[in-house]
């Protein structure tokens, strides 16, 4: 398998785009789904990174929902603040 395949998306992103400056939420790599080129904002996938709280903090969806909503989703850390893409 090539090396490219192995690397996760964000790693690609990083080293696809070495001047980059992307701001990274710690904790869901696995949920980022691609970047907004003009912006070089990271994108995340909403749903993804509460599959990854559930999963990996235990926690119930209700409370994943919340701890989203209250500590990341509310939250502007300035330019770079990923986009939360939300798709049902």
């Amino acid at each position: 398998m090539n090396q490219i395949k192995e690397q996760s998306l964000l790693a690609r992103m990083i080293n696809d785009n070495p001047d980059s400056q992307f701001l990274i939420a710690d904790g869901f790599d696995e949920a980022v789904i691609g970047y907004d080129y003009q912006t070089e904002r990271l994108i995340y996938s909403y749903h993804k990174c509460l599959d990854i709280l559930m999963q990996d903090e235990a926690m119930s969806y209700e409370d994943a929902v919340e701890w989203m909503g209250y500590n990341v989703m509310d939250s502007y850390m300035g330019d770079k603040t990923p986009i939360w893409c939300i798709n049902n």
